[in-house]
């Protein structure tokens, strides 16, 4: 992977790529997607929820909907929504109301009915969604997490296609039952969203074949790929996900393995408790590509653009930490995903002193990445973030300088793992869709380079370590690989977003 960037000296422009910026690049890669419009974090909704032969009245319920839209589509491509969360929060008292006596643990089933409009057509889809036995506390919230894979779906027609969601129903279930087992449900609850609150989820732009805009006459294939009705009987296909027999030829990468940590994320305000839930994740994988500005260098380059963008995997999501806005602080919802990103080696030039060029090859050490969307909701209003962090050593070997081999022994590296913090704000949407992120590194002193007593840490210290070298990320959008989709998992090269733009370094 070689990143070149061009660098003025005195009145002459040489060509120069950065060891440093090739060191940033590991933990930039995580996330993905073409992103939706909406802000980052989970929407918050409110609901009233009781049973439907009115046995026991409504309640108050609070939701967090996070669900992965792609922002644009294709005719005759299936458009695959998801993974999806729907966490919702009840209180105690409420939630016993619909249990037998003595319940100490729940499982819960959700189904949502997602509403999908296009061109003055609609369909409904089925999102149907499994939490894992929750124990109850003896008062307070209960937060049910509920995730699931969804159907993707086909238009037949070019132009923007709105995704909603309205009511949905909650099968409470006994706490000892498989989310597949199929046992009589405890309860049957149904919540409705209260007066005012919008179920609207995202648009996504739907062109013609080869992308090409919508026109006054939209183009309407003759067969929707994936689906066996013509797309002139319907514009609007549904299918369900179903499992690929070569799904693993196109996401060609193990699923991530660690421990998520998101002490980086903002934490909840102070107040009420928090109930932290552990899940068991979608995998998914996905492409990126990013920018980075070296200091040292007073320069900008593209990492890993074009043809080779880098491939991830995610599971996502892997935390959940959620509190009831009902509750003292006010509300907070955060998940937090696990993402892996393993880099080949990667051949780089710089110039020493700004004069002499030296080449080596750059092996990557990277620690699992956490990845952290969320919101709280307080006295100001609803505040989103978005984040990746990791930690991230990098070893040079196969230096050569001018040509000239030069033995900076086996374990020439940075003297410490480093910090890689990017920020999305409202730029990132979420792990699914993903967006731009960025942030700024400080790449620590070299250590361990040279052999028979000779110390090369100062060359390699003087050209690239320091502070202040910042970072820029764009994801492509996750697939998933076990739905058929496969045509974009991942997506080809020319489907990836643009990089943000060259920065000057301040």
């Amino acid at each position: 992977m070689h990143t070149q960037i061009p660098v003025t000296r005195g009145g002459r422009s040489v060509r120069v790529a950065s060891v440093a910026g090739l060191a940033l690049l590991a933990g930039l890669l995580s996330g993905g997607g073409s992103a939706a419009d909406e802000n980052a974090g989970p929407l918050g909704l409110t609901a009233a929820c009781g049973t439907e032969d009115g046995t026991e009245a409504a309640v108050d319920a609070t939701v967090a909907l996070s669900v992965d839209i792609p922002k644009t589509g294709e005719v005759g491509r299936p458009v695959q929504p998801g993974p999806v969360t729907l966490a919702l929060t009840l209180s105690r008292a409420d939630l016993a109301g619909f249990l037998p006596e003595g319940a100490e643990a729940v499982g819960s089933r959700t189904v949502l009915t997602a509403k999908v409009a296009q061109n003055g057509e609609s369909a409904e889809v089925r999102w149907e969604l499994n939490a894992p036995s929750t124990p109850l506390p003896a008062d307070g919230d209960v937060t049910l997490v509920h995730t699931g894979e969804v159907p993707h779906v086909t238009f037949g027609s070019a132009g923007d296609a709105d995704f909603s969601v309205g009511e949905f129903t909650v099968e409470l279930r006994s706490a000892a039952a498989a989310p597949e087992q199929e046992v009589p449900a405890l309860a049957t609850v149904t919540c409705r969203l209260k007066e005012g609150g919008s179920g609207h989820l995202a648009t996504t732009r739907v062109t013609g074949v080869g992308g090409e805009e919508p026109s006054g006459r939209p183009e309407v294939p003759s067969t929707p790929a994936g689906g066996s009705a013509r797309a002139e009987d319907k514009d609007i296909t549904v299918e369900p996900a179903a499992a690929g027999d070569e799904a693993d030829e196109f996401c060609p990468v193990d699923p991530p393995e660690g421990e998520v940590d998101g002490s980086d994320a903002p934490q909840p305000p102070p107040g009420g408790p928090v109930r932290v839930m552990e899940l068991p994740g979608v995998f998914m994988c996905a492409n990126a590509m990013g920018l980075a500005n070296v200091r040292k260098l007073n320069g900008a380059m593209i990492i890993n653009g074009g043809a080779e963008p880098a491939l991830i995997s995610v599971l996502s999501p892997k935390l959940a930490t959620v509190r009831s806005s009902n509750q003292e602080g006010g509300g907070y919802t955060r998940y937090d995903s696990l993402a892996n990103l393993n880099l080949p080696d990667a051949e780089s030039t710089f110039l020493a002193f700004g004069f002499q060029p030296v080449t080596a090859k750059v092996s990557f050490e990277t620690s699992p990445m956490t990845i952290s969307i969320g919101n709280y909701i307080g006295p100001n209003g609803r505040e989103t973030f978005s984040l990746a962090s990791f930690y991230q050593s990098l070893r040079l070997h196969d230096v050569k300088v001018n040509g000239t081999p030069l033995d900076v022994g086996s374990d020439c590296r940075t003297s410490k793992p480093f910090k890689v913090l990017l920020n999305g704000g409202d730029k990132y949407t979420n792990v699914g869709v993903g967006g731009l992120l960025e942030g700024e590194i400080d790449i620590p002193p070299f250590t361990g380079c040279g052999t028979g007593g000779e110390d090369l840490d100062p060359i390699f210290t003087a050209s690239l370590s320091g502070p202040g070298n910042g970072v820029f990320m764009n994801q492509a959008s996750t697939c998933v690989p076990t739905n058929p989709t496969r045509s974009y998992c991942p997506p080809p090269p020319a489907k990836l977003p643009g990089l943000p733009e060259t920065k000057p370094i301040p």
